[in-house]
């Protein structure tokens, strides 16, 4: 299954996407946690610039 996603990413129209992973701070217990998405490349900077 994850062959045919990353093929499927890597031609076509899903050349434009991007997988990005942020590290965010628990106010709570003060752990990190991470946030994966697929996001479009145009919209990059907003999902780092959203908390």
């Amino acid at each position: 299954m994850a062959k045919k996603v990353v093929a499927t990413l890597k031609t076509g129209k899903g050349n434009k996407f991007t997988k990005c992973v942020k590290m965010i701070k628990s106010e709570k217990t003060g752990a990190y946690f991470f946030k994966e998405e697929i996001v479009h490349e145009d919209h990059v900077k907003d999902f780092f610039a959203r908390k």
